[in-house]
């Protein structure tokens, strides 16, 4: 298959757009971001834009999702802006009905809205319950909400899932002690979304009794290693299904970027094609 390679400017890395992507993306080509009124999300709904797709942007603040997207409309580009709040049944649902009225379907659907209390790793487990709802719950709400609107088409349509190598199952911080369990979430054949569901919520009830009021980021790789599992299992399940009506799904881990949300102490100093969003690219 031909590939146009795009080579960054800060380093050497090359970044392979497939035939079949350049084809996918159109001004016909509908891409739905949520939390993208600021951070990455923000920087995501930008770039597609930029490549001509036609980009909703959502935020549970209308006000500030408005603002966001007009600072990208004045770019040029087509941004259009809905509120939403992936707790919020009804206000998915109320997303849905819109989506459809306006589009009819959509092509790409990022899944970038999350939470993360104080500072990075110094998160209290007086919120872990909203992290882990926000992160996981709230995700997989929306991925669920969104599958009968994603539009059939030759190349397939896309899912990517904003997590973080937090989430490892292996990881340094997070490593589930317990080895059978580590290999029935490991092993395809054994995953399954109850046995995720179980997993966060043994995986909080141990964090509230070990760390009392603090969790040192604990909640937070809980929620994303539930996002990376249910990930390999949904893109198992949609990728089995007829050509034409696949689904491909795939996780975006970023790193540790200066936002609003790592409190400006991110090691990723700029949100750029050059600093990481490539490797966004690469999964579309």
């Amino acid at each position: 298959m031909k590939e146009t390679r795009i080579e960054g400017k800060r380093d050497s890395r090359r970044f392979h757009f497939s035939e079949q992507f350049l084809i996918l993306i159109t001004k016909e080509t509908v891409a739905v971001v949520t939390g993208a009124n600021r951070g990455i999300g923000y920087e995501i709904a930008r770039q597609l834009a930029g490549h001509r797709l036609t980009v909703t942007l959502t935020s549970r603040d209308s006000s500030v999702g408005i603002e966001a997207a007009k600072v990208i409309q004045d770019l040029g580009f087509n941004v259009d802006v809905h509120q939403l709040d992936i707790l919020d049944s009804e206000s998915i649902s109320a997303f849905i009905d819109w989506i459809k009225q306006k589009y009819g379907g959509v092509d790409i659907l990022v899944n970038n809205a999350g939470v993360n209390y104080n500072l990075g790793y110094d998160n209290s487990v007086e919120f872990a319950r909203q992290v882990i709802e926000t992160n996981y719950y709230g995700t997989k709400n929306m991925i669920k909400a969104m599958i009968p609107v994603m539009r059939p088409s030759a190349v397939g349509a896309r899912i990517v899932n904003v997590s973080s190598r937090l989430g490892r199952l292996n990881g340094r911080r997070n490593r589930i002690q317990d080895a059978n369990l580590r290999e029935k979430l490991t092993n395809l054949e054994t995953l399954s979304e109850e046995l995720i569901d179980r997993t966060v919520s043994s995986s909080y009830k141990k964090l509230k009794m070990k760390h009392g009021n603090r969790a040192d980021g604990l909640k937070h790789s809980v929620s994303k290693l539930a996002v990376n599992a249910y990930t390999r299992l949904l893109a198992k399940e949609l990728y089995d299904q007829s050509q034409g009506e696949k689904i491909y799904v795939n996780c975006y881990c970023p790193g540790w970027v200066k936002t609003a949300m790592t409190g400006w102490q991110g090691n990723i100093s700029r949100l750029t094609p050059e600093s990481g969003l490539p490797c966004f690219w690469t999964q579309l």
